[in-house]
């Protein structure tokens, strides 16, 4: 310690004061401040905001991701598939992660199918998205062909792609969906909340790039779809098919339209229209053959109704299947329209009025009925009404407005004309001749049992009508090619007009028959509309008659009944 002297006297040095209290305490005071401000701090982020921080991390990191559920199959009425869904893999991408390396870019191209420029074009136009398809329901194998690039920002999704075994042969019963898996058409749109299912969903780690790191379990597992069981035959299917396709292009026709129906049932076996489309190619796809035209087009059915409107004069108790009526001169004026027969035919049994195709005969015969009775046989036929069988479109025709009934009108319901309807009402009505006058509705579904249909026509009635259309189809008559080698069948031919713009067209006809088979005990009934036959003839009997012989007896002897009759026709 240095001193000082100073008079002898020897005196310390100096020492500095210490520290002042008041500058302690506030370096201390700062000091727990900045503790108490992280220790808040942190018991915010730890305790206050750690639900909101964590899902937000969440949300960068855990996903939901859907399952998608399995599509129901749709099956005819044995168990065969019209319509079944088989896995595929989506690829897209983020086109900001897709690298801007030229040699990448058209490997990656390559491998999808498409060109560099094609590639490029799209990736600029989402430049600007997160997201875009490269390529949708490629088979799991050609998916990981592009996989295995492991080209940066491709990624894959799985889906379910819709596969029709039948093609184009029961394209528009079936129907499609779309890229989606969507009900488009047919069944498949009717039936879509039942066919569809519901999707299931799952959480799974992603990291910043998207690609999955850790599945964490399912959320909601999927329900598939259920499964449709339809009324329809595919053997009985595809053999119509063929049946009506050598018809149309034998005839030159624009088209045609067959259903065949459970004489018992109701039960849609057969229903086949033309054109058609495949629609497991789409690709230059013609609208036209989207529509089924059995159920959605309608026409006026021509004589093929006459044994319709003969039930009603049959049920007064002063006419029988012999009672005859006199159609000369073969020709007759209706408030100022002109009737006409083939040529004259003179007198003429209940019986040959059917046979002979009389529009005479049946005019008088309605003009002396009362005014609506013809109309009232028709609407409790099911004409103008909707058929009921669930499909999108269905048409249920027309009837004519009774308040201002003529002549002329009732005259033309009973031989065809002035009404409209589609050609599954022209075989459902049918039926009812065939089942002692009880018909049956429509079913595209699988019945597990008859339902009880409704009565229309007296029995003895429906009986004495199924022989009369037994003699229609009889040799030496116009409807003599519907007939069947081994069994008994009935029917009625017809050939009507179509409309054009400006009335009637003259050369431009459609050719329709209705057929029932067996007649002694009956199974089938089958109705067959070939449109604009342009190759000569055009007459129901040698047309439509034809198809329906084809087609009922490779039916009949498919569906195993016993014929009913020694004689070849």
């Amino acid at each position: 310690m240095n001193a000082k002297r100073r008079g002898g006297e020897t005196r310390p040095a100096s020492v500095a004061p210490p520290l002042g209290r008041g500058r302690f305490g506030f370096m201390l005071l700062a000091i727990v401040i900045v503790a108490a401000v992280l220790i808040g701090r942190i018991t915010l982020l730890q305790v206050i905001d750690r639900p909101f921080l964590q899902s937000q991390g969440d949300a960068r990191t855990l996903r939901h991701e859907t399952i998608p559920a399995h599509r129901g199959m749709i099956t005819d009425r044995h168990g065969e598939p019209l319509a079944i869904s088989t896995p595929v893999m989506t690829l897209w991408a983020n086109p900001q992660e897709l690298p801007e390396d030229p040699v990448s870019r058209v490997v990656l191209a390559q491998a999808l199918g498409m060109s560099l420029v094609d590639f490029d074009a799209r990736v600029a136009r989402y430049s600007q998205h997160e997201f875009m398809y490269l390529r949708r329901q490629m088979t799991p194998k050609a998916a990981q062909e592009v996989l295995n690039l492991h080209t940066p920002g491709v990624y894959s999704q799985k889906e379910y792609k819709r596969y029709y075994p039948a093609g184009e042969v029961a394209a528009q019963v079936v129907g499609v969906t779309n890229v989606d898996d969507k009900g488009q058409e047919g069944l498949e749109l009717a039936y879509q909340p039942y066919l569809a299912g519901h999707p299931g969903q799952r959480r799974i780690l992603q990291d910043r790039r998207g690609r999955l790191v850790r599945e964490l379990g399912v959320v909601r597992e999927a329900q598939p779809g259920g499964n449709l069981t339809l009324s329809i035959d595919q053997r009985l299917q595809y053999m119509a098919y063929r049946e009506l396709r050598a018809a149309v292009d034998e005839n030159d026709a624009d088209g045609g339209v067959l259903v065949m129906l459970d004489a018992r049932t109701g039960e849609v076996l057969a229903m086949v229209n033309l054109p058609s489309y495949n629609p497991n190619n789409r690709a230059g796809l013609d609208p036209q053959g989207l529509r089924n035209q059995a159920l959605v087009d309608v026409f006026e059915p021509g004589s093929v109704v006459k044994p319709l409107a003969m039930s009603t004069v049959l049920e007064r108790s002063d006419f029988t299947p012999d009672t005859v009526i006199d159609t000369t001169p073969g020709w007759m004026v209706i408030d100022g329209f002109t009737i006409r027969d083939f040529r004259n035919y003179g007198e003429l049994s209940l019986t040959n009025v059917l046979v002979k195709s009389s529009n005479i005969g049946m005019s008088r015969l309605a003009l002396g009925l009362e005014d609506t009775t013809i109309w009232k046989r028709y609407n409790q036929l099911g004409f103008s009404h909707n058929p009921g069988t669930g499909f999108p479109g269905e048409a249920g025709g027309s009837l004519p407005d009774t308040l201002d009934f003529s002549r002329s009108e009732r005259a033309s319901l009973a031989y065809g004309y002035g009404l409209s309807v589609s050609a599954v009402q022209l075989a459902s009505a049918y039926t009812a001749i065939a089942n002692h006058g009880t018909r049956m509705p429509p079913s595209l579904l699988k019945l597990d049992q008859a339902p009880p249909g409704k009565p229309v026509i007296k029995p003895q009635v429906a009986d004495d009508l199924l022989g009369m259309l037994e003699a229609v189809v009889g040799p030496n008559t116009g409807g003599r090619r519907a007939r069947v080698e081994g069994y008994r069948v009935a029917g009625k031919t017809g050939t009507v007009r179509k409309t054009g713009v400006s009335g009637y067209d003259k050369d431009a006809y459609r050719s329709v028959f209705v057929g029932i088979a067996p007649a002694s005990d009956p199974r089938i009934v089958t109705a067959v509309m070939i449109d604009h036959p342009k190759a000569g003839d055009f007459y129901g009997g040698a047309v439509a008659a034809p198809v329906f012989s084809d087609v009922a007896g490779n039916a009949l002897r498919l569906l195993d009944v016993p014929p009913d009759e020694q004689s070849a026709p």
